[in-house]
């Protein structure tokens, strides 16, 4: 049988996957919100300060998420050119990897905001991407999806990135300046 020979319809599989990433990003959400912040998390090792630090591990992983929007669209046929998968597992391992200090420093330093608009949106962001990420890895394994899943999921994780970098680095490069 071929990929496209059946196309399940239900959306029972996904459940489990989204009620997870949907309580990972509440949980995110309310520690940032109840925990004290500290002001201070990770050591900007090789970079200026923090933010600075925050903004180019943010700016590489919003870099490999357009990497894996392109081996996303090979994989599915929709480029004509065919990349191989392990560029796609490896540039979203990467990515992933980037955004941890930089999601440890908001959450362990800062805390969730809501006194800024932009903040608050950047905070509200980055829970929902941590959800969507964990979704995502949660339907990777799984049989009997609809074919839309992982486009769908994977297309909301990159936006949600992309909202994150423009709330925050493109923010600070248009604000501050290019500072490493």
């Amino acid at each position: 049988m071929t990929a496209t020979a059946h196309r399940p319809t239900s959306i029972t599989p996904l459940l489990i996957p989204l009620l997870v990433g949907g309580l990972v990003a509440i949980a995110l959400g309310v520690f940032g919100r109840v925990h004290t912040p500290t002001g201070f998390a990770v050591g900007p090792a090789g970079f200026s300060a923090a933010l600075p630090m925050k903004v180019w591990l943010t700016t590489g992983a919003f870099v490999l998420a357009a990497v894996q929007v392109i081996t996303a669209m090979s994989m599915w046929g929709r480029l004509g050119v065919s990349i191989p998968p392990a560029v796609h597992r490896w540039s979203g391992r990467l990515a992933f990897l980037l955004t941890i200090p930089v999601a440890f420093h908001c959450l362990y330093a800062l805390g969730l905001q809501y006194d800024v608009p932009r903040v608050l949106a950047h905070s509200l962001l980055g829970c929902f991407f941590y959800g969507l990420f964990t979704t995502k890895m949660l339907v990777l394994p799984k049989r009997g999806t609809p074919g839309w899943t992982l486009p769908v999921i994977g297309g909301l994780a990159f936006t949600a990135l992309v909202c994150l970098w423009i709330t925050s680095s493109f923010w600070f490069f248009t604000t501050i300046g290019f500072k490493v």
